[in-house]
């Protein structure tokens, strides 16, 4: 009796050491809502509510997240400025404002760089003249922006080199890829994704303010347009390098694929058809997976990168799927959902390895940026 007490005691604790908790941050667009998400393994649940922003009387839509390599800080874009967008430092530890700076139009995706400690955060620019914009360069510790690289018109979905040394963007409305290296704050390489030449020439918008608009469904065609405008058919929306191989991965948002970048051709060596429109894409840590919502399908597809393959095609919790990101042991992908009107935002959690959602839990309107923080 004493031995098998002994022994259900063991198998208890054994299983109870080895349970581990995910935490992760959404952020609520039209809420100025940044949810704190806990995921057990079994359960998600909201654990903490942070209200974002200064302006109560207008929604300034927490867009970009992320958090320091140190896991210390996390950082918020708040993108409908006046006009200008804001770059937001909050402890982790207190979940409390630390510092702001002022960026450009539209502030999107962000990430700090482990090798060079600056941030680089994409203006994605919905205001105006279809032009190209900037990536703002900021150093995080005094929260003043340095510098301002231009790159193509609308860059949305970035990421940074597991080294740190090199920084990955996407023009939306132009179609290209952009490398800059983190060091010397320049632009090293640019990629046209629809294989075409560039055309210099770009339309203006007549000095519309786009901030409210669902910008991954826009036709500017008949937009006031005064010369022939470039429409980029693959439409990217996220880029993210390989952990450990030399390719980019870019959401072709347009096309309906993911493209493979070879780093070292600097040319598309793989197409991935997926569902409708591709919008955001997550590499897991191992190299082994590629986690991509679809925006225009509400399902979220898995690929097994070894294999070129989508494993996995799974139903969102609602519609207009958005952001994605990968736990660090590689095992589960959390998925944020915008909803459609007055229904709440929701983040799903997908067993990467079965291909199923595997817990969902609802949270402000319009979920969109995401990010994992940590395992405890």
């Amino acid at each position: 009796m004493i031995k098998s007490f002994l022994l259900s005691a063991a198998i208890f604790f054994g299983f109870s050491a080895g349970a581990q908790n995910y935490y992760v941050y959404v952020t609520a667009e039209s809420e100025d809502e940044v949810a704190l998400i806990k995921f057990d393994g079994t359960k998600a649940t909201v654990e903490e509510t942070i209200a974002v922003g200064i302006w109560p009387a207008e929604i300034e839509g927490p867009h970009g997240i992320n958090v320091s390599p140190d896991g210390k800080y996390w950082y918020l874009s708040l993108a409908h400025g006046n006009p200008y967008g804001t770059l937001y430092k909050f402890s982790t530890e207190t979940n409390q404002v630390v510092d702001t700076v002022r960026l450009g139009l539209f502030p999107a995706s962000l990430q700090v760089s482990k090798a060079t400690g600056l941030l680089y955060c994409v203006n994605f620019d919905l205001h105006g003249d279809m032009v190209p914009s900037t990536v703002s360069v900021v150093d995080p510790e005094e929260m003043i922006e340095i510098d301002r690289i231009e790159t193509g018109v609308m860059p949305h979905g970035s990421r940074i080199s597991t080294d740190g040394l090199y920084h990955y963007s996407v023009g939306m409305m132009s179609g290209e890829l952009f490398e800059i290296s983190t060091t010397k704050l320049k632009v090293t390489r640019k990629l046209n994704l629809d294989g075409k030449e560039e055309e210099p020439a770009m339309a203006s918008m007549g000095g519309m303010d786009h901030s409210a608009m669902d910008h991954s469904k826009m036709d500017h065609s008949m937009m006031g347009a005064s010369k022939p405008m470039y429409h980029s058919a693959v439409k990217p929306t996220w880029a993210i390098p390989h952990p450990t191989e030399r390719k980019v991965y870019v959401a072709g948002n347009g096309s309906d694929e993911i493209l493979e970048v070879d780093l070292d051709k600097w040319a598309i060596t793989n197409r991935f058809k997926t569902g409708k429109a591709p919008y955001n894409v997550d590499v897991s840590p191992d190299g082994r997976w590629l986690v991509a919502t679809y925006k225009g399908s509400a399902e979220t597809g898995v690929w097994d990168l070894k294999k070129a393959k989508e494993t996995a095609r799974i139903k969102n919790t609602r519609k207009v799927s958005h952001g994605v990101s990968i736990s660090s042991d590689s095992k589960y992908a959390f998925v944020s959902v915008e909803g459609i009107g007055g229904e709440p935002g929701t983040m799903d959690v997908i067993d990467i390895k079965k291909g199923t959602k595997v817990a969902s839990v609802d949270m402000g309107k319009q979920a969109g940026g995401i990010i994992f923080w940590k395992m405890e």
